[in-house]
C-alpha cells in the first residue's frame, strides 16, 4: 500500500514553476497544468487531465493547487 501520491508538485522556484516529480524521479519544472499534463502523458498516464486534482494520485506541495507563479521561459 502507498503512504503518498505518485506524483508530487512542488514549492514554486524562486525563478517560478514548480518541480515536478514521479516516485522521486524529475519529470521536469511544470509553469502550468498543460505543462504538468504533458510531463504525466510523456510518463504513460492516459488521461492526466483526469488526476490533476485527485490526491490519490498528486500532492501539491507548499501552495496552492494550479499556481506556478512567473511565467515560463518561453512566455512573451
Amino acid at each position: 500500500m502507498r503512504d503518498h501520491a505518485p506524483v508530487v508538485v512542488h514549492r514554486l522556484s524562486a525563478s517560478g514553476g514548480r518541480r515536478v516529480t514521479v516516485r522521486d524521479q524529475i519529470l521536469g519544472l511544470a509553469y502550468s497544468d498543460a505543462d504538468l499534463a504533458e510531463f504525466l502523458r510523456r510518463a504513460g498516464v492516459a488521461d492526466p487531465q483526469a488526476i490533476l486534482d485527485d490526491p490519490a494520485w498528486i500532492e501539491w506541495r507548499d501552495g496552492e493547487p494550479h499556481e506556478y507563479g512567473t511565467r515560463g521561459p518561453h512566455s512573451a
